[in-house]
């Protein structure tokens, strides 16, 4: 597990091209001010009123700056397994972002990583994760870029400590978030107290629980399972594809109003990311069926053993959605089309 201790910060990239500041950031097309911006931890879009640049955008202003050497180092085609891994504390190449990339390719990560997020969410979720990460911040995570931006097939990855993010595109077909992603917290110490002080997601499992005690005794016994899923990088969340073999209550025998508050709580834990990739999960969690899906809560690693359960999932054939809040939060999400999620599923059982 990272270290929180103060650690040197790597100096910029040596072989990294001499550019401008002003006329790097103005490729980006996010105005004079960003730099100072981006300090504040606020898209620099939001500050200034003019329209967000779409990470994408970003994503292509950043390959296009970088060297030889740096593509070396950070560039694979579209094609590598590499590109679909995940993970709760790794680094998709061994480079970090501050010891490869230069100030001005720094800010443009940061910016990035900003703006898939929703402009309400975007700051604190920034400052969870740069804390996580120790002192460098996201400094101290890592990048990747798969295939070309304008080719009509790429990817760019971030990882590190609570943390894997993409942007796509759409590029993935039948993937939102451009494949599976993980976010995690611990802002106070690893092993939170019952009530998860300051953590920024812990509002997801609150509302989760709001669920769980509108059940009457019958459905509770469906929903209750003695132990959540064993955390293990990509194969966490790998898909079932197919009904059957699910955890927890059906949405079928839920009633109407139960049934409105797992679409609430679906609301919840996709509200921080930006709409579009929003609107694209929840276009495939109603493909697969919202009759598909199953809600199940864990009796295992109940925090302060006080009945408001600590580990959950949304599961149907083609997502899960698992979050683990003991010690700390970490959660695990992977939402593929119905066709791909039978797809992948069948590859990793060789069928």
């Amino acid at each position: 597990m990272l270290s929180d201790s103060v650690r040197p910060t790597a100096a910029s990239c040596p072989e990294c091209p001499p550019v401008s500041r002003r006329s790097f950031l103005r490729q980006a097309a996010v105005g004079a001010g960003m730099a100072s911006t981006i300090l504040r931890g606020m898209p620099a879009a939001a500050a200034s009123g003019a329209p967000a640049p779409r990470s994408e955008t970003l994503v292509s202003t950043l390959y296009k700056s970088l060297s030889e050497p740096q593509r070396k180092a950070l560039c694979f085609g579209f094609a590598d397994p590499l590109r679909s891994k995940v993970d709760n504390n790794w680094h998709i190449v061994s480079p970090r972002v501050d010891e490869v990339l230069n100030r001005d390719q720094q800010a443009l990560v940061r910016e990035i990583f900003l703006h898939l997020h929703r402009e309400e969410y975007a700051s604190s979720i920034l400052k969870a994760t740069e804390h996580d990460n120790g002192e460098r911040g996201l400094g101290a995570c890592s990048v990747a870029l798969f295939g070309e931006p304008g080719t009509g097939k790429f990817e760019f990855v971030l990882s590190g400590r609570h943390v894997t993010r993409r942007c796509d595109g759409d590029s993935v077909e039948g993937a939102a978030f451009g494949g599976p992603i993980f976010y995690g917290h611990s802002p106070l110490t690893d092993d939170e107290a019952p009530d998860h002080p300051q953590n920024v997601y812990w509002y997801q499992a609150r509302r989760a629980n709001e669920v769980f005690q509108a059940l009457d005794g019958k459905q509770r016994d469906l929903a209750l399972r003695p132990k959540g899923r064993r955390e293990s990088g990509s194969s966490t969340v790998r898909l079932k594809g197919k009904p059957g073999g699910l955890e927890g209550i059906p949405f079928s025998e839920l009633t109407r109003d139960q049934r409105e508050l797992v679409q609430k709580v679906l609301a919840d834990l996709l509200a921080p990311f930006r709409k579009e990739d929003a609107d694209e999960a929840m276009k495939w969690v109603s493909a697969g069926g919202l009759h598909d899906l199953h809600l199940a809560y864990f009796k295992d690693d109940d925090l302060g053993n006080d009945g408001i359960w600590d580990v959950w999932q949304i599961e149907s054939p083609s997502m899960v959605w698992y979050f683990r809040g003991a010690p700390h939060v970490h959660t695990w999400v992977n939402i593929m089309s119905p066709a791909a999620a039978t797809a992948a599923a069948g590859a990793a059982t060789g069928a």
